[in-house]
């Protein structure tokens, strides 16, 4: 199950999920109307016979696509792809968002469907930085700043975590070695959890994007350990959990502004049933690198329906 690609323009400072949630939204509704004109000659999914008139109305089979088992929403037939410019003159970053619902064990294969469906996206070979964002992670700014990187303490979780991400990490690094990406990067690693991670990897990041929350200003002691390993800090204003289950469950649901995909009690369309959980969120921009413009830029969200895979 997929939310296709939206090209959101919203000012810089706003969180990513509402840039997601609204975008999303967006895309859903204006794909329900474009179904409304396309060639009425499969009458399979018209309502009493007539094409529906009303955005609610409008069946989901009408404005998504199934392929592979995979229901992409919505259907690829309702925007364009590619870039209008040769892929040298664009800087095009992506940023994985692991998301807490999804298993450990899915790691792997959910950075693979990730990087595919924004190569595809953008009808190009490569992209220039992808960063990941691990569930489980969050930089602490008190503790970055008082107890600096010598603490070499890690409980049994923590370790337990660490060498489900080291093992996802061999997929980045993977791509990294094919040439698909050329500079990978974390989200969130602090000092102590560098400390942990980079000695157990041949594919060191090159970046490290850090939530500072409301503080401006990294710790003295996180900066002078990213110079020393040769690291790039970024800062950025995302959600870890960009697509919680519940707000997910409404997008897709049949409520008031829902997009009907998803049946509830009330359903007066025929929707989909089941517990939806979202499994990732990869988001993607494409700038002119002459000019400094964002040509395009966009999110993809994957979810699993019960017992069924869908993207």
């Amino acid at each position: 199950m997929s939310g296709g690609s939206s090209v959101i323009r919203r000012p810089a400072f706003e969180k990513s999920n509402v840039e997601l949630v609204h975008g999303l939204w967006a895309n859903f509704a204006g794909s329900k109307t474009a179904s409304a004109y396309v060639d009425d000659s499969d009458d399979a999914d018209l309502v009493n016979g007539h094409r529906p008139e009303t955005p609610q109305s409008i069946p989901y089979t009408l404005w998504t696509s199934m392929e592979d088992d995979v229901l992409h929403i919505p259907s690829n037939m309702f925007h364009f792809r590619g870039l209008s410019e040769e892929r040298s003159q664009y800087d095009i970053t992506v940023k994985l968002f692991l998301l807490p619902q999804a298993s450990f064990h899915s790691w792997r294969q959910n950075l693979q469907e990730a990087v595919a469906a924004v190569l595809d996206e953008l009808e190009v070979e490569s992209f220039d930085l992808l960063i990941v964002s691990f569930p489980g992670i969050s930089f602490d700014t008190s503790s970055e700043e008082s107890g600096g990187c010598g603490s070499n303490n890690v409980d049994a979780s923590e370790q337990e975590l660490l060498n489900f991400i080291l093992d996802a990490w061999q997929e980045v690094g993977l791509l990294q070695s094919k040439g698909v990406v050329m500079k990978i990067g974390l989200a969130e690693f602090g000092c102590e959890r560098l400390q942990k991670f980079l000695p157990r990897t041949a594919h060191r990041p090159a970046v490290d994007q850090i939530n500072v929350r409301d503080c401006h200003v990294l710790p003295q002691s996180m900066m002078s350990f990213a110079k020393e390993e040769q690291i790039e800090l970024l800062t950025h204003n995302d959600c870890t959990n960009i697509l919680p289950q519940g707000t997910l469950r409404d997008i897709l649901g049949d409520g008031e502004h829902g997009a009907g995909v998803l049946a509830g009690p009330n359903s007066k369309t025929k929707g989909l049933t089941g517990d939806v959980t979202p499994q990732w969120v990869v988001k993607y921009t494409a700038v002119i690198r002459d000019r400094g413009v964002i040509e395009n830029k966009g999110y993809f969200a994957s979810a699993e329906l019960s017992n069924e895979a869908a993207r």
